[in-house]
């Protein structure tokens, strides 16, 4: 469908922190703006709201810290939001207002890779850096953009660590089924989930997409159940995650391992599911039980990190909490760096980034890509979420097998 732009403007919403007013950039040389299309509405509303979250525990920290300091002289912080309503088009345009009209400082990406993807065009055509934190397809960081740079680990890691975990095992599951959404995220975890259990003698029965847009995924459910998987994998979002698991259980679909991208680590996973989010897994770029020692500046640990930001907002930190942070910290460290807040001396600051942070490393290729963190696996224990994999980060074994429903 064609793009209506005085539609899209239409449908604006205009939103400056989670609960305060609207307020007007800063006219005064004292304050670094930062501008963000995110998804407060739309499909990716769980996960635009856990960005915004994670970008304002930043904001806040840093005001009351003094600012960040650019030569000799400290700037606070601001961050001026709108509603891209999940739409990668929309999410575009924006960006394009922020740099052109209100005159923003900096980009911070929006949720997810198709409209980071649109973003990353707009801020290489505008020479305004971004630093993105929630959109993984390699396709952004493979069209030789020099504005864009993004914190997460590659998409096609994203259920590595389940397969590997699960190859650990006893007894060892020998089949594998995924299912994807069609977006370029989704492709690429399906894509490198099928490469890794090919290359580690797991044997690929099942792998299709679905439209993103789908609202019932049974006939995918049954056609995955026919071939009667050991483990079972979508590459997805939160709302396709909620709709499988609810079809696996209405089409008693059993396996050993159940694991998905994206969905388990967001408070509304568990709070859909109650029992029946017990036993699965999920890919996690974070958890609290990552043991870096990040540099002077924030919080250093992500233990310090989760308890600061529980008492802020009354949950702990899920990992889209915490690398919206660490997007932040990129830019705040890069514009140290520089001494600078001019574009060109910023981005290349974050070219030669090389920082530990409670989150992880910070580091770039030359593509602008993070492919210097590793990714954890997390299980839903009893409704609780729990580290398992890496060994050497786990907080408790796996429960292996998954239980029947109805015992979890």
């Amino acid at each position: 469908m064609m793009f209506r732009r005085t539609a899209a403007l239409g449908a604006l919403v205009l939103c400056t922190t989670l609960t305060a007013p609207i307020a007007p950039v800063s006219a005064a040389g004292d304050t670094i703006v930062f501008g963000s299309p995110v998804s407060l509405t739309g499909s990716l509303t769980k996960e635009g709201h856990l960005t915004q979250e994670g970008y304002e525990f930043w904001k806040d920290y840093v005001n009351s810290h003094g600012g960040i300091k650019v030569g000799s002289k400290s700037y606070k912080v601001e961050i001026k939001y709108y509603d891209d309503e999940s739409k990668p088009a929309t999410a575009a345009q924006l960006a394009e207002r922020l740099i052109d009209q209100d005159h923003v400082n900096f980009i911070l990406g929006p949720y997810g890779s198709g409209t980071a993807f649109t973003v990353a065009q707009m801020v290489e055509r505008k020479k305004i850096p971004m630093v993105e934190g929630n959109g993984a397809a390699e396709k952004i960081f493979s069209q030789g953009f020099r504005y864009t740079f993004g914190v997460l680990s590659p998409a096609r890691r994203y259920l590595e660590g389940v397969l590997e975990m699960a190859t650990k095992q006893k007894p060892r599951p020998q089949t594998v089924a995924i299912t994807a959404a069609s977006d370029a995220f989704s492709q690429e975890v399906a894509q490198g989930a099928a490469d890794w259990a090919a290359a580690h003698g797991l044997k690929v029965v099942y792998n299709n997409k679905y439209p993103d847009t789908a609202t019932d995924v049974s006939s995918i459910v049954s056609a995955l159940k026919a071939t009667n998987p050991d483990i079972i994998l979508n590459a997805g979002h939160l709302q396709d995650a909620l709709l499988v698991q609810k079809g696996l259980k209405e089409q008693n679909v059993s396996a050993k391992i159940y694991g998905y991208s994206v969905g388990p680590d967001t408070p509304d996973f568990t709070n859909t599911l109650g029992k029946d989010a017990n036993g699965v897994y999920g890919g996690a770029q974070w958890s609290e039980a990552v043991k870096y020692k990040g540099d002077p500046g924030f919080y250093r640990t992500a233990r310090e990190y989760a308890e600061a930001f529980d008492k802020v907002y009354h949950h702990r930190p899920d990992y889209h909490d915490a690398e919206s942070t660490a997007t932040c910290l990129a830019f705040q460290y890069a514009i140290e760096k520089a001494g600078s807040l001019e574009p060109e001396k910023v981005r290349n600051a974050l070219t030669k980034l090389d920082q530990v942070t409670f989150y992880g490393i910070l580091k770039f290729d030359s593509r602008g890509l993070n492919v210097f963190k590793p990714m954890v696996v997390n299980q839903i224990q009893n409704q609780k979420l729990v580290t398992v994999w890496p060994s050497g980060l786990a907080a408790a074994p796996p429960k292996y097998p998954t239980p029947p429903w109805g015992e979890r």
